[in-house]
């Protein structure tokens, strides 16, 4: 188990060219492959843990939302947290940070890293794994957000990202049938060898239509949990809809904690 690397967490205020650098520092910290003391089983049937002596682990979910100030720009951001424990919501907190940076493609995390530690640093529990609303190991220099966030607080994480940043697929992922899963490598524009397997895209879900398809999840490891490892967990955690639940959850409670901020302003 490696410590944790407070030292490496995400700064707005570095020039790009550092930024990039401590990203290479985060990859080179980071464990591509399992290392977790919790059963990974135990998410896709929590039911079987119940008569287990141990607990199901705590997985939490990690969201953005964000605030605009009164000329109608982004200000702020809203971190929402859900932390569920054999399928049920056992906590949910959010923080609100003033926005240092622009959104920059590769440097997400030096825009939305600070404001989710913030977050996680309010849970009273702690979460045996991270499921993030980004990238991990499928990044430009293999630091996406999972990533970043999961070795600063050494957490097992996992990316959850809606679209493929870099990477090439081994095949076609157009209109998969539900609980494919297409392996992800490295090109030339990720920071390691072409080939390499940083990821899957993940079909949790699939219309049973020819006219119209879902497309597939970019699942990668953030931290201590390795790529086949995080595409099973992301299909296990989705139940009737695309994103896994904690994640589904975490952008739920992003969008009602807005609300409820808004109103209040």
């Amino acid at each position: 188990m490696t410590p944790p690397r407070p030292d490496l967490a995400p700064d707005g205020s570095l020039e790009r060219d550092d930024m990039e650098t401590l990203q290479r520092e985060i990859a080179d910290a980071a464990v591509f492959e399992d290392d977790f003391a919790f059963d990974p089983t135990a998410l896709s049937n929590p039911l079987a843990t119940a008569s287990s002596p141990a607990e199901p682990p705590i997985v939490a979910g990690v969201d953005q939302s964000f605030l605009t100030n009164a000329d109608g720009d982004q200000d702020r951001a809203l971190s929402a947290v859900v932390a569920m424990q054999g399928g049920e919501v056992i906590e949910r907190v959010h923080a609100v940070t003033p926005l240092e940076i622009p959104y920059i493609p590769g440097l997400l995390a030096f825009r939305e890293g600070g404001p989710i530690l913030e977050a996680l640093e309010a849970l009273s529990v702690e979460p045996d794994l991270l499921l993030f609303d980004g990238s991990g190991r499928i990044h430009f220099r293999q630091a996406g957000i999972a990533t970043h966030v999961g070795v600063v607080r050494d957490v097992p994480s996992i990316g959850v990202a809606k679209s493929l940043l870099c990477g090439t697929p081994r095949e076609e992922t157009e209109n998969l049938p539900a609980g494919t899963r297409v392996p992800i490598e490295a090109n030339s524009r990720v920071d390691c060898p072409d080939g390499t397997l940083i990821g899957y895209a993940v079909q949790t879900r699939q219309y049973d239509s020819p006219d119209r398809y879902i497309n597939p999840l970019y699942v990668s490891p953030g931290h201590r949990v390795g790529p086949e490892t995080a595409a099973d967990v992301a299909l296990a955690l989705a139940s009737s809809y695309k994103l896994p639940e904690p994640v589904r959850l975490a952008d739920s409670y992003a969008d009602e904690a807005k609300r409820e901020v808004d109103e209040t302003a």
